[in-house]
Parts: C-alpha cells; structure tokens; sequence
C-alpha cells in the first residue's frame, strides 16, 4: 500500500471543526446554538436603549405626592375631593386623587418610589403578566405599564425624574367598564405630566 499522507489531514480538519463547535450548545439534532444568558443580556441592552435620556435630575426626595397636582391641574383632571394619603402606601408615598362627583367614577394614584425607571422594563420589578412600552414624558425617559387581559381596570405611567427615583401615576377606573385601556393610559399620562409639571417648578 502506498501511504499518501492525505489522512492527517483529515484528522486536523476533524479537529478544528471540534474547536469550532465549542462553546456551543446542541439539541438531540446536532443543532448549534449561542448561550442564552447573552441573548437575554443583548435583548434587555436593546429595550433599555429604547429609553430617552434623562434631560435634568430632579429629586423625590422630601416630596409630598399629594402636593405634586396643583389646584387648576385637580380641575382638569376633574377631581372633586380633597387628595388623601392612601391608607397602603405602594412601594412608597401615595396620594389618592378621587373623581366620584358624576359617573363615570374614577381616581389616579400619585406616587414617588425610590427605583430606577428601568426596573419596570427590564429588571427585577417587570412582570411577564404586564405590558410595559418606552415613551417620554416631558423630555424624560418613561413607560406605560398595564395588564393586556380582561376588563380595562387600570394603567400607570411612570417616570425616571432622577437616578433611582421614578415618578409614578395611575389612572384607576372604579365605574367596571367605562374605559378603554389606551383612555386609562392617556389618563396617566397626562396625570403624570402635570405631576413632572411641578416638580419641574420645585427644583
């Protein structure tokens, strides 16, 4: 038999396919597939991205949320009784905005939480049930928070005012059925506008 050398070859070639392969997963089929905590990390990089900087720092610190809607901004949103700390504070200070003088009946929940925006996007606080979508409000980064299933009850919009604080606000329909999701997200967000509004004026 004459030996031709050409099976060497092979061997190496075989070879440098195994390094190629490495660090890739397989299915049954032999499949490549790249590591999933990267794909996760690139997808979360890309939904933060998609907010808006932040223009200015405004600090929540010290600030009473029930004082955050001014008197002409409680006419516009139609609020006919007098602000009121809620009696369960959620994730921080609460003020509860009622308007229940004519049907449709409903209120906003004004609050300041000591969190990054971007929690609710893409960190601990976002939860699969809900859905979440960047925006800006008055130049600053936000989202729109709501659950996309049954009965439009409520939407809450909030706002990265300053590092590791976010405004909040949330429009909550109490007359069952009186409006559509996008009215309860419009709802907040002006609500969250007018709030930004005078925190704007206070620093």
């Amino acid at each position: 038999m004459v030996y031709t050398g050409r099976r060497p070859r092979v061997l190496v070639l075989g070879g440098v396919l195994t390094l190629a392969l490495t660090g890739c997963a397989t299915d049954t089929g032999g499949q490549a597939f790249p590591d999933e905590p990267a794909l996760a990390s690139a997808t979360q990089g890309a939904k933060a991205s998609a907010l808006p900087a932040r223009p200015a720092e405004l600090s929540l610190q010290g600030v009473d949320p029930c004082a955050l809607v001014t008197t002409p901004q409680l006419d516009q949103l139609k609020i006919n009784s007098k602000p009121r700390a809620a009696a369960e504070p959620i994730d921080g200070p609460t003020c509860v905005f009622d308007a229940d003088a004519v049907e449709p009946f409903h209120s906003y929940y004004v609050r300041t939480v000591t969190a990054d925006v971007e929690e609710w996007f893409t960190g601990k606080r976002r939860k699969n049930s809900m859905t979440t979508e960047p925006k800006a409000v008055g130049g600053f980064p936000a989202i729109t928070n709501y659950r996309d299933a049954g009965t439009p009850s409520d939407c809450e919009t909030l706002v990265g005012v300053a590092q590791g604080q976010t405004l909040a606000a949330r429009a909550v329909t109490v007359t069952a059925g009186a409006f559509t999701m996008p009215q309860l997200c419009e709802m907040s967000s002006q609500a969250a506008e007018m709030a930004l509004q005078t925190l704007k004026a206070r620093n």
